[in-house]
């Protein structure tokens, strides 16, 4: 299963378009959203870019593949807008045999868990930068932001494939990498 990984697009309609194109080069099976989805919040300035309308329109002929979750700046009233559920605070995905936890952040954390299981995967927007780490067994995964990276990052998004996830800048290029199962010894004798 291929899937794309987005956190805090925040209505910004041009990397809303490059992400939709990046799911259509990589041929993605689902399109996992992180929150925050097309208001840009009090606390952070407008992009250039920002259409909450238009990211909207570009999200729901995407419907299909979408799964979504609330963000701290996302509201009832957005969902009038995007053709997919965007309300709950969580999705649960299982993904080659692995149960995948999304939040956006601002309620589950890394440093505020839900239970999970060594081996799951705990997917978060929210803070602005990427992450793919593993603690105490558990995969801890944020794609970063594509319009507003904090941090000193780069904006980037997310990509799992295979049992890795890739967090990507928004060239294509690696960042982090987690994988979810050891490399095979082909892998391990090409690395």
């Amino acid at each position: 299963m291929k899937i794309l990984f987005i956190g805090d697009l925040h209505g910004n309609a041009p990397r809303t378009r490059q992400l939709l194109d990046i799911a259509d080069t990589a041929n993605v099976d689902m399109i996992a959203l992180l929150g925050d989805i097309l208001y840009h919040g009090p606390r952070n300035p407008l992009t250039e870019g920002y259409d909450p309308k238009a990211t909207a329109q570009m999200l729901n002929r995407y419907k299909q593949k979408i799964v979504s979750v609330r963000g701290n700046c996302d509201s009832e009233v957005d969902q009038t807008l995007l053709e997919f559920p965007m309300t709950c605070d969580f999705a649960w995905l299982v993904a080659d045999g692995k149960r995948m936890f999304l939040t956006h952040g601002h309620l589950w954390s890394p440093s505020n868990l839900p239970p999970l299981m060594p081996g799951d995967v705990f997917a978060s927007g929210h803070v602005h930068f990427p992450s793919a780490r593993v603690e105490n067994g558990i995969h801890i995964w944020n794609p970063g932001c594509p319009c507003l990276p904090k941090e000193g990052s780069v904006a980037g998004y997310g990509l799992y494939e295979n049992g890795v996830f890739r967090a990507m800048d928004m060239d294509g290029n690696t960042v982090l990498e987690d994988r979810l199962f050891p490399a095979t010894m082909t892998e391990q004798k090409t690395a």
